[in-house]
């Protein structure tokens, strides 16, 4: 991935010591700043540099150094508390050789260059942003530090190779005169690189892999930091949306006379979503909402209850074994020739994403276009939502992306940018719509709630194999609506419906599979000789999206909670069992023993307690981990969690240990609490008394056991979530002999 360069500094200037007047004479017409940017696969005609006629910051451009000796790096995933704002940035310090704190990052702005490179969509999902960055923005870093280089030793009259550039200076051979990069801005951006820059040696490295604190902590303690629901703007007005308590309930008719009248209401009229309330200010927006009266029109709307959900899960499964996902050697003949059949069927409910801050977004229409401010994990997304229910086309929506109060994958989806620029569009003024707590929870897009049919085959001990069924809905179908046109944003929005409809019937040929229902099952990796993978895709209406892990989350309960009932069945500890079929798997192997030895699994634990293992691999990064847990005053008590994470390279050791930490909090939050249920297609939670997130007391002590690795960095968002379900569950097993193979935990069960 080369720079792009301006012309070469014309030759000259031959003096050694460093001056005003020389400093003058070989930066005259030369530009004010230097601009570096990286061109991705897939991206074709990004223009960089610096532009002299207007001084300008190019948006396609990484890196902008100033004569003022400021660097700005311009951060294309966005920040979510998950560590890119720190992690990335980091990245780009090591190579140019200045602090970490001395760069500013700034959220980009939607360009093609900016795309992720995995998605072709320029979205924060997956847990790739310093896969997906590792070699690109060091790259970036060390050509930007070479051309400072090659600048001074111009000015120098020395070899470039002799000098060196040190916190943000670069360093005469005499190891006395430097130059700061502000002085050599204007004389870099005119060098020429030719071959390629050698990245640094892991000896070398000052900043990547030490324990750095977060270059947003203070921002964000400070309260400084601006999230999508701090946005405010001259002349803003509220409004809220009221929806549909069905999904595909449509407005017969509302009082809007009535509403309309009431003090500080602007307007009241209906879009797509539902009804909007607009009023000058939040709890006025709010009070006329309580004031209106919908007749729904529910013909059309789902009707199910969670008890119908899951029964036709169970019809589907009966009806059609599935697409084969994953196929070696034969599991009949392992049935036939077995000894016996271990079987056992696997539920999880609907989850909702419950981000502390709720959805929301500022919107201003004029004339010529639309600026929105969101906290978006796909901002090109949002401008497709925009764009739907607006005149304009994408290139007439500005987004300004702000920090994020959290995603865990809901703000992938864009219905909140979409309703923002509905109601703007009508207003004419800028416009903050905030959603409740209580419809963020009632209207959010579900992690999918799953069925899971197990069979596995024995021959004596011998596990001969392993049979995996999964039935359930993918999330490409629901997400597909904008992600398509967001591809392709130079189409007309009548095609907008057709190029999703387009990618859904070329899946897995013109476009990428969805692995969203499989992942986590299809990676297997224990030796077995005789393994069956099927998904049967049936999906009930209920709206869907990413969460957090997203198939690795409801596979991983599945996988290793049967596999310790295999151990059991086989009279096996669950340690001894899966060490045995995983000995071909050196990564796998390592964080199992790793934390079995760092729990003391042989030790006895104190009396009421009983400690359950897992081990996942889930974005790339090995995770295994063993939970201790006991009942305690009738409920659950988890005491503490031992985990052993192979993430390859570590960027940052603090914020590797804080998103794995999270990552079991949420996940335990799901196996102890996470349950969305449906009567009558309404859902009935709503806030947190009855969707709880685990609060503070029941914290258990948690240690991060972190392997180091030279291997290609992995994502570390998501992987903590997938194996301390299971590993709960297990533990719940061996404390009292009770198998639960549906979520969430019970204490009484």
């Amino acid at each position: 991935m080369a720079l792009r360069r301006q012309t070469a500094l014309r030759e000259g200037q031959r003096n050694m010591a460093m001056n005003r007047r020389n400093f003058l004479k070989v930066s005259a017409g030369a530009s004010g700043s230097l601009m570096v940017s990286i061109t991705l696969p897939g991206c074709a005609g990004i223009q960089t540099g610096y532009k002299p006629d207007t001084g300008e910051w190019r948006p396609d451009a990484w890196l902008e150094l100033t004569a003022d000796n400021e660097v700005f790096f311009t951060l294309a995933r966005v920040e979510m508390g998950q560590g890119t704002y720190t992690g990335l940035t980091t990245l780009i310090a090591e190579e140019l050789e200045i602090q970490p704190e001395r760069i500013t990052p700034r959220f980009a702005p939607v360009a093609p260059e900016y795309r992720n490179p995995l998605y072709k969509l320029q979205l924060t999902g997956g847990s790739t942003s310093v896969a997906t960055s590792w070699e690109p923005l060091r790259t970036a870093g060390a050509e930007a530090r070479q051309m400072l280089v090659m600048a001074a030793a111009r000015v120098w009259n020395v070899e470039a190779t002799e000098c060196r550039a040190s916190e943000g200076r670069v360093v005469h051979p005499n190891g006395i005169d430097s130059m700061a990069y502000g002085q050599l801005v204007e004389l870099a951006a005119k060098e020429v690189l030719r071959g390629d820059i050698s990245l640094k040696p892991q000896s070398e490295w000052k900043y990547i892999g030490k324990q750095q604190g977060k270059l947003d902590a203070r921002a964000k303690s400070t309260g400084t930091a601006v999230y999508g629901i701090d946005v405010d703007l001259p002349d803003m007005v509220y409004g809220v949306v009221s929806r549909s308590p069905r999904r595909g309930g449509r407005v017969r008719d509302f009082n809007a006379d009535q509403v309309r009248a009431m003090t500080g209401v602007l307007d009241v009229f209906e879009i797509e979503r539902g009804v909007a309330v607009v009023a000058d200010k939040y709890w006025r927006a709010r009070k006329a909402q309580d004031a209106l009266k919908i007749d729904w029109d529910f013909s059309d709307a789902v009707s199910l209850s969670t008890g119908d959900v899951f029964d036709s899960y169970r019809a589907a499964a009966d009806d059609d074994p599935g697409e084969s996902e994953r196929s070696e050697g034969s599991f009949a003949s392992a049935m036939e020739e077995g000894d016996r059949v271990v079987e056992a069927e696997y539920a999880q409910p609907y989850l909702a994403h419950a981000t502390l801050e709720p959805m929301n977004a500022t919107a201003w229409y004029r004339e010529d276009g639309m600026e929105v401010w969101a906290p978006t994990q796909a901002p090109d997304l949002g401008r497709i939502a925009a764009a739907r229910v607006t005149n304009l086309g994408p290139d007439d929506i500005t987004i300004n992306t702000t920090f994020l109060g959290g995603g865990f994958g809901r703000r992938l989806t864009q219905d909140y940018i979409e309703e923002a620029a509905a109601v703007a569009y009508r207003v004419g003024r800028p416009v903050k719509v905030i959603w409740s707590r209580e419809e963020d929870t009632r209207h959010d897009l579900y992690r999918p709630a799953m069925l899971h049919r197990m069979k596995a085959s024995f021959a004596g001990s011998e596990l001969t194999g392993w049979h995996h069924q999964i039935v359930g809905p993918q999330i490409l179908d629901w997400y597909v609506r904008n992600a398509a046109p967001a591809q392709y944003p130079w189409a007309p929005k009548f095609m907008y419906d057709t190029l999703g409809s387009v990618g859904l019937m070329a899946e897995g040929i013109a476009t990428p599979k969805d692995f969203s229902a499989i992942e986590g099952a299809i990676e297997y990796p224990y030796r077995v000789s005789n393994v069956d993978i099927r998904h049967t895709h049936t999906d009930p209406g209920i709206p869907i999206t990413w969460w957090r892990s997203v198939g690795f989350s409801h596979n991983g309960f599945a996988v290793e909670t049967f596999m310790d009932e295999l151990a059991h069945e086989a009279g096996e500890d669950p340690y001894q069992f899966r060490r045995r079929l995983i000995s071909h798997e050196p990564r796998h192997l390592e964080v199992l023993d790793r934390v079995v030895r760092l729990a003391d699994w042989q030790s006895p634990v104190p009396e009421g307690r009983a400690r359950g293992l897992a081990l996942f691999r889930s974005f790339g990064t090995y995770v295994a981990q063993v939970v201790e847990a006991g009942i305690e005053n009738g409920a659950i008590r988890v005491y503490k969690v031992t985990c052993s994470v192979d993430c390859g390279q570590v960027v940052n050791p603090r914020i590797v240990e804080d998103q794995i930490e999270g990552g079991i909090l949420f996940g335990l939050t799901a196996a102890l609490y996470g349950e969305i249920t449906l009567e009558n297609g309404e859902v009935q939670q709503s806030n947190f008394h009855d969707y709880p997130l685990m609060r503070q007391y029941e914290r258990p002590e948690v240690l991060v056991d972190i392997v180091a690795s030279s291997e290609s960095p992995t994502g570390v968002g998501e992987p903590g979530v997938p194996p301390v379900i299971p590993a709960l569950g297990n533990a719940l097993f061996a404390l009292n002999g009770k198998r639960q193979r549906s979520l969430p935990l019970r204490a009484n069960a």
